[in-house]
């Protein structure tokens, strides 16, 4: 039987990597490619703030052809969604009949993802819903996943944080009330090795800078 073909929306992250590596475990569709917003005025991973040049080496190291959608800065919701959709009828133009994300547990989001969707031709996936996600956390680093924080909302999570790797010592030292998987905006990371991809991804920890209200920390090619 022919396995459906399957478009990950890829952050660069943790969560992204692992929908990857589920998807892969399960066996029963074909990913064939990850797709990625970018921001065409820094080059950089939309709201994760990664370098091109470090999203294209995930790539390689995952062994899947990159779809960027680059979008405008500052983004109107509309440009956003008229560029998503372009991006959705090129899919299914290419035989591709599903896109999968890493959402976690956030009911408006996944409701979203389900009604822009709609009517595309490509089903929606959710293959690592999961609300414990301090279970789910362990259970990433114990496989090995090896991540860093890339952007921290000092609103949630002292900017301190910005630039720890996602390991044992980060979820012991989160504050109550963060969750482990950051699904609420307080973290995002940039996914650097584990067993989604074919070898890890050689990084450094460069500046870190406050912007938009947020922190930043940047990684650079090593």
């Amino acid at each position: 039987m022919t396995r459906t073909k399957v478009l990950l929306s890829w952050s660069s992250g943790k969560d992204a990597a692992w929908a990857l590596h589920a998807l892969r475990q399960a066996g029963d569709v074909d990913v064939v490619g990850l797709l990625t917003t970018t921001n065409e005025a820094f080059g950089r991973v939309a709201m994760h703030a990664v370098r091109e040049s470090l999203l294209e080496a995930q790539a390689e190291a995952a062994g899947l052809p990159l779809w960027k959608v680059p979008l405008p800065w500052p983004c109107p919701n509309e440009a956003y969604e008229a560029r998503m959709a372009q991006a959705c009828a090129s899919a299914v133009a290419e035989g591709i009949g599903a896109m999968a994300f890493g959402d976690l547990f956030l009911e408006d989001v996944r409701d979203y993802r389900i009604q822009k969707l709609a009517g595309t031709g490509l089903a929606p996936l959710f293959p690592i819903w999961n609300p414990d996600t301090a279970g789910l956390s362990r259970t990433m680093v114990a496989a090995g996943l090896k991540a860093t924080l890339t952007c921290v909302d000092p609103r949630a999570l002292d900017a301190a944080f910005a630039g720890r790797a996602f390991d044992a010592g980060l979820l012991a030292d989160l504050p109550a009330g963060v969750d482990p998987c950051g699904e609420r905006g307080e973290f995002h990371t940039f996914a650097w090795d584990g067993p989604m991809f074919r070898h890890p991804i050689p990084i450094h920890r460069g500046g870190v800078v406050e912007r938009d209200g947020f922190v930043f920390a940047d990684l650079v090619p090593a």
